[in-house]
């Protein structure tokens, strides 16, 4: 099976001794042997990290509580049904939406090469779920004949078939969009027309029209409405009601809030999860 991936899942590097504590220091996982290295960490609300990349390829999992990822392409809200997949030296930053139990896997730059190129956000399943936690449980450092070789193995195979999901928030570069954005960022359910805005930062409403298509390649509209699908999905894994995300996102009802949802993700927010986990 890993054959086809044409990837190690054990590579010879620096020789760490076989019984390295797990630790909460990503650095501490860069250079050892096996080939993808598995972390857990606690973060409390509100916790930032500041910009930073890795020498290995990363994927972010909370598997539980809300994470956002940015990096100078956008922003990534992930619930405990999504994981992103960031590639070696891509500067980024996180931040924990609520209390998150993080697992992060760090695959060697060489395995890497046959995943993603770019950031990308995949659904993570039952089966990726068990994966990841598994390995977390294991000695950081595991030969290939070991339980941990063995897991390890599973996660090369299983990745590259994950279901993929276009999730990510385009960010601006000019400092009147930034204003704009980082305000619905923080408040998504925020129902200010654009001329408001527009008073707001100091720019006509045209030139607001103009920026978001050519910074964003979308309207004010599509922007708004993919930040709420991104906050919507987060809600929902934490339990909220429809009915509270309606009213916090800033739609009339729950109907109205269903109906976006569906037309956008084809599915509606009832069974959402249900469906992700199947």
């Amino acid at each position: 099976m890993l054959e086809l991936l044409k990837v190690p899942i054990f590579v010879e590097k620096v020789t760490v001794s076989a019984q390295l504590r797990r630790s909460i220091n990503a650095e501490d996982y860069q250079d050892i042997a096996p080939a993808v290295a598995a972390m857990s960490k606690e973060f409390a609300l509100g916790t930032r990290t500041a910009v930073h990349s890795h020498r290995r390829a990363q994927l972010l999992f909370a598997s539980r509580g809300v994470i956002r990822v940015s990096t100078d392409k956008g922003y990534w809200l992930l619930p405990p049904l999504r994981a992103l997949w960031v590639p070696p030296n891509v500067p980024h930053t996180t931040m924990a939406v609520s209390h998150v139990d993080m697992r992060t896997l760090y695959v060697d730059a060489n395995a890497a090469r046959a995943l993603w190129a770019d950031c990308q956000v995949i659904e993570v399943s039952n089966l990726m779920r068990e994966l990841i936690l598994s390995l977390t449980a294991e000695p950081v450092i595991y030969s290939q004949n070991e339980r941990g070789g063995r897991i390890a193995a599973l996660i090369l195979s299983e990745l590259p078939s994950a279901q993929t999901v276009a999730t990510r928030i385009p960010w601006p570069r000019d400092r009147r969009l930034i204003s704009i954005c980082t305000a619905i960022m923080d408040q998504p359910g925020l129902n200010r027309p654009l001329g408001a805005w527009a008073d707001a930062v100091g720019a006509s409403e045209r030139t607001l029209i103009r920026l978001f298509q050519s910074e964003l390649g979308m309207n004010y509209r599509q922007w708004l409405q993919q930040v709420r699908l991104a906050d919507a999905v987060c809600r929902l894994s934490m339990g909220q009601s429809i009915a509270t995300i309606a009213r916090e996102l800033g739609y009339h009802s729950p109907s109205a809030f269903s109906a976006m949802f569906r037309r956008a993700l084809g599915i509606p927010p009832n069974i959402y999860l249900q469906t992700a986990r199947a």
